[in-house]
Protein backbone atom coordinates (compact mmCIF):
# COMPACT_ATOMS: atom_id res chain seq x y z
CA UNK A 1 0.00 0.00 0.00
CA UNK A 2 2.68 2.67 1.05
CA UNK A 3 4.71 1.60 -2.78
CA UNK A 4 1.18 2.62 -5.16
CA UNK A 5 0.67 5.44 -2.90
CA UNK A 6 4.21 6.90 -2.80
CA UNK A 7 3.60 6.11 -6.71
CA UNK A 8 -0.13 8.30 -6.69
CA UNK A 9 2.02 11.20 -5.09
CA UNK A 10 4.70 11.12 -7.67
CA UNK A 11 2.06 11.44 -10.16
CA UNK A 12 0.61 14.11 -8.75
CA UNK A 13 3.74 15.94 -8.56
CA UNK A 14 4.19 15.45 -12.06
CA UNK A 15 1.24 16.97 -13.28
CA UNK A 16 1.76 19.92 -11.32
CA UNK A 17 5.62 20.79 -12.57
CA UNK A 18 3.59 20.03 -16.13
CA UNK A 19 1.36 22.99 -15.60
CA UNK A 20 3.55 25.18 -14.56
CA UNK A 21 6.01 24.53 -17.33
CA UNK A 22 2.77 24.83 -19.82
CA UNK A 23 2.99 27.97 -21.53
CA UNK A 24 0.18 30.66 -19.99
CA UNK A 25 -2.53 31.66 -21.96
CA UNK A 26 -2.52 35.86 -22.74
CA UNK A 27 -6.06 35.79 -23.91
CA UNK A 28 -7.43 33.77 -20.92
CA UNK A 29 -5.41 35.46 -18.33
CA UNK A 30 -6.74 39.03 -19.67
CA UNK A 31 -10.31 37.45 -19.82
CA UNK A 32 -10.02 36.22 -15.92
CA UNK A 33 -8.57 39.69 -15.08
CA UNK A 34 -12.07 41.80 -16.14
CA UNK A 35 -13.95 39.17 -15.20
CA UNK A 36 -12.70 40.15 -11.15
CA UNK A 37 -12.51 43.90 -11.60
CA UNK A 38 -15.78 43.49 -12.81
CA UNK A 39 -17.06 41.48 -10.01
CA UNK A 40 -14.71 43.98 -7.07
CA UNK A 41 -17.23 46.88 -9.23
CA UNK A 42 -20.47 45.46 -8.69
CA UNK A 43 -19.69 44.86 -4.95
CA UNK A 44 -18.99 48.73 -5.18
CA UNK A 45 -22.01 49.55 -6.45
CA UNK A 46 -24.11 47.23 -4.78
CA UNK A 47 -27.02 49.64 -2.50
CA UNK A 48 -25.62 50.19 1.05
CA UNK A 49 -29.05 49.69 3.11
CA UNK A 50 -30.56 52.72 4.57
CA UNK A 51 -29.96 53.17 8.51
CA UNK A 52 -33.30 52.61 9.99
CA UNK A 53 -34.67 56.50 10.30
CA UNK A 54 -35.33 57.38 13.91
CA UNK A 55 -39.02 57.21 15.06
CA UNK A 56 -41.04 60.34 14.73
CA UNK A 57 -41.97 62.09 18.11
CA UNK A 58 -45.90 62.61 18.52
CA UNK A 59 -46.88 66.15 19.22
CA UNK A 60 -47.57 66.47 22.68
CA UNK A 61 -49.82 68.77 21.85
CA UNK A 62 -52.11 66.73 19.83
CA UNK A 63 -51.73 64.13 22.15
CA UNK A 64 -53.02 66.16 24.52
CA UNK A 65 -56.28 66.86 22.63
CA UNK A 66 -56.72 63.49 21.63
CA UNK A 67 -56.51 62.38 25.36
CA UNK A 68 -58.98 65.02 26.70
CA UNK A 69 -61.45 64.24 23.09
CA UNK A 70 -61.35 60.43 25.03
CA UNK A 71 -61.95 61.40 28.47
CA UNK A 72 -64.65 63.95 27.64
CA UNK A 73 -66.42 61.12 25.39
CA UNK A 74 -66.22 58.31 28.33
CA UNK A 75 -67.31 61.17 30.90
CA UNK A 76 -70.63 61.62 28.63
CA UNK A 77 -71.19 58.04 28.40
CA UNK A 78 -70.79 57.59 32.21
CA UNK A 79 -73.66 60.16 32.67
CA UNK A 80 -75.49 58.85 30.49
CA UNK A 81 -75.50 55.93 32.26
CA UNK A 82 -76.12 57.53 35.67
CA UNK A 83 -79.02 59.48 34.20
CA UNK A 84 -80.67 56.41 32.79
CA UNK A 85 -80.11 54.45 36.42
CA UNK A 86 -81.92 57.71 37.87
CA UNK A 87 -85.20 57.27 35.53
CA UNK A 88 -85.08 53.75 36.27
CA UNK A 89 -84.99 54.42 40.16
CA UNK A 90 -87.90 56.93 39.93
CA UNK A 91 -89.76 54.84 37.71
CA UNK A 92 -89.49 51.86 39.52
CA UNK A 93 -90.20 54.36 43.20
CA UNK A 94 -93.90 55.27 40.98
CA UNK A 95 -94.63 52.46 40.59
CA UNK A 96 -94.61 50.78 43.86
CA UNK A 97 -95.76 54.01 45.19
CA UNK A 98 -98.73 53.59 42.42
CA UNK A 99 -99.39 49.93 43.48
CA UNK A 100 -99.90 50.64 46.70
CA UNK A 101 -102.08 53.67 46.71
CA UNK A 102 -104.44 52.22 43.90
CA UNK A 103 -103.77 48.19 43.77
CA UNK A 104 -107.02 47.99 45.29
CA UNK A 105 -108.84 49.96 42.70
CA UNK A 106 -110.87 47.07 41.33
CA UNK A 107 -111.82 45.60 44.99
CA UNK A 108 -113.10 48.60 46.11
CA UNK A 109 -114.93 49.43 42.84
CA UNK A 110 -116.71 46.26 43.43
CA UNK A 111 -117.03 46.92 47.16
CA UNK A 112 -119.42 50.26 46.28
CA UNK A 113 -121.67 48.18 44.93
CA UNK A 114 -122.17 46.57 48.80
CA UNK A 115 -122.58 49.58 50.35
CA UNK A 116 -125.25 51.22 47.70
CA UNK A 117 -127.40 48.48 48.78
CA UNK A 118 -126.75 48.84 52.92
CA UNK A 119 -127.54 52.77 52.05
CA UNK A 120 -130.59 51.63 50.31
CA UNK A 121 -131.58 49.22 53.08
CA UNK A 122 -131.45 52.02 55.59
CA UNK A 123 -133.53 54.03 53.69
CA UNK A 124 -135.95 51.77 52.86
CA UNK A 125 -136.65 50.78 56.90
CA UNK A 126 -139.67 53.23 58.38
CA UNK A 127 -140.75 53.54 62.16
CA UNK A 128 -142.40 50.40 62.10
CA UNK A 129 -139.65 48.15 60.64
CA UNK A 130 -137.44 49.61 62.93
CA UNK A 131 -139.28 48.51 65.80
CA UNK A 132 -139.72 45.14 64.43
CA UNK A 133 -136.73 44.67 63.19
CA UNK A 134 -134.12 46.90 65.29
CA UNK A 135 -131.62 44.67 66.37
CA UNK A 136 -131.24 43.61 62.29
CA UNK A 137 -131.28 47.65 61.18
CA UNK A 138 -128.28 48.43 64.00
CA UNK A 139 -126.54 44.96 62.88
CA UNK A 140 -126.56 46.96 58.73
CA UNK A 141 -125.65 50.35 60.03
CA UNK A 142 -122.80 48.71 62.30
CA UNK A 143 -121.35 46.85 59.14
CA UNK A 144 -121.82 50.17 56.58
CA UNK A 145 -120.09 51.39 59.44
CA UNK A 146 -117.14 49.18 59.43
CA UNK A 147 -117.38 49.58 55.68
CA UNK A 148 -116.81 52.95 55.91
CA UNK A 149 -114.03 52.79 58.72
CA UNK A 150 -111.88 50.39 55.95
CA UNK A 151 -112.47 52.81 53.15
CA UNK A 152 -110.97 55.36 54.78
CA UNK A 153 -107.94 53.64 55.68
CA UNK A 154 -107.21 52.98 52.17
CA UNK A 155 -107.76 56.47 50.94
CA UNK A 156 -111.06 56.00 49.80
CA UNK A 157 -113.67 59.38 50.41
CA UNK A 158 -116.64 59.87 49.12
CA UNK A 159 -117.85 62.74 47.22
CA UNK A 160 -121.38 63.37 48.34
CA UNK A 161 -122.24 67.41 47.06
CA UNK A 162 -125.10 69.17 48.03
CA UNK A 163 -128.12 70.50 46.55
CA UNK A 164 -126.98 73.97 44.79
CA UNK A 165 -123.28 72.99 44.69
CA UNK A 166 -121.88 73.58 41.31
CA UNK A 167 -121.06 70.80 38.83
CA UNK A 168 -118.03 69.80 38.98
CA UNK A 169 -117.49 67.61 34.84
CA UNK A 170 -114.26 65.97 37.08
CA UNK A 171 -115.89 64.66 40.11
CA UNK A 172 -120.08 64.39 39.04
CA UNK A 173 -121.65 62.96 36.76
CA UNK A 174 -125.00 64.61 34.88
CA UNK A 175 -127.82 61.66 34.91
CA UNK A 176 -130.23 64.61 33.58
CA UNK A 177 -130.70 68.32 33.28
CA UNK A 178 -134.01 70.58 33.91
CA UNK A 179 -135.17 74.01 34.20
CA UNK A 180 -135.84 75.40 37.80
CA UNK A 181 -137.05 77.88 39.14
CA UNK A 182 -134.23 79.96 41.65
CA UNK A 183 -131.63 77.37 40.75
CA UNK A 184 -128.76 78.69 38.65
CA UNK A 185 -127.78 77.25 35.56
CA UNK A 186 -125.43 74.73 36.52
CA UNK A 187 -125.92 73.87 39.91
CA UNK A 188 -126.72 70.57 41.00
CA UNK A 189 -130.37 70.71 42.14
CA UNK A 190 -130.84 66.73 43.19
CA UNK A 191 -127.90 63.97 44.02
CA UNK A 192 -129.09 60.55 43.13
CA UNK A 193 -125.90 58.75 43.95
CA UNK A 194 -122.56 59.20 46.10
CA UNK A 195 -119.30 59.18 44.56
CA UNK A 196 -116.29 57.81 45.46
CA UNK A 197 -112.50 58.48 45.48
CA UNK A 198 -109.57 56.46 46.05
CA UNK A 199 -105.96 58.45 47.10
CA UNK A 200 -107.44 61.42 44.89
CA UNK A 201 -108.20 59.58 41.71
CA UNK A 202 -111.78 58.90 40.87
CA UNK A 203 -113.05 55.53 41.89
CA UNK A 204 -116.72 56.97 40.73
CA UNK A 205 -118.73 59.87 39.99
CA UNK A 206 -121.46 61.07 41.99
CA UNK A 207 -124.75 60.86 39.99
CA UNK A 208 -126.82 64.23 39.80
CA UNK A 209 -129.38 66.10 38.46
CA UNK A 210 -128.31 69.81 37.25
CA UNK A 211 -130.02 72.66 36.45
CA UNK A 212 -130.40 74.15 33.11
CA UNK A 213 -130.36 77.22 31.74
CA UNK A 214 -133.96 79.58 30.98
CA UNK A 215 -136.10 78.30 34.17
CA UNK A 216 -139.05 80.46 34.03
CA UNK A 217 -139.44 83.00 36.96
CA UNK A 218 -142.64 83.21 39.31
CA UNK A 219 -145.21 85.31 38.38
CA UNK A 220 -144.57 88.39 40.00
CA UNK A 221 -147.85 90.40 41.57
CA UNK A 222 -148.31 93.89 39.01
CA UNK A 223 -148.31 97.03 41.00
CA UNK A 224 -150.75 98.83 39.27
CA UNK A 225 -153.64 96.68 39.65
CA UNK A 226 -155.28 98.66 41.88
CA UNK A 227 -155.01 101.51 39.94
CA UNK A 228 -156.52 99.80 36.97
CA UNK A 229 -159.70 98.65 38.79
CA UNK A 230 -163.04 100.43 37.94
CA UNK A 231 -163.90 103.03 40.37
CA UNK A 232 -167.63 102.09 42.20
CA UNK A 233 -169.91 104.36 41.09
CA UNK A 234 -170.30 107.39 43.96
CA UNK A 235 -173.89 107.20 45.75
CA UNK A 236 -175.86 110.62 45.85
Amino acid sequence: MSQEANEARRAQDDDVEAAAEAPIDPAMAAAEAIAEAEADAAEGDAPVEDAPEAEETPDPVARLAEVEAERDALKDQLLRALADNENVRKRAERDVKEARAYGGTQLARDLLGVYDNLTRALAAADEDMRAAAGPVLEGVELTQRELVNAFEKHAIVQVDPAEGDRFDPQLHQAMFEAPVPGAAAGTIIQVMQPGFTISGRLLRPAMVGVAAAGAPDAAEPSAEGSSDAPEAPSQD
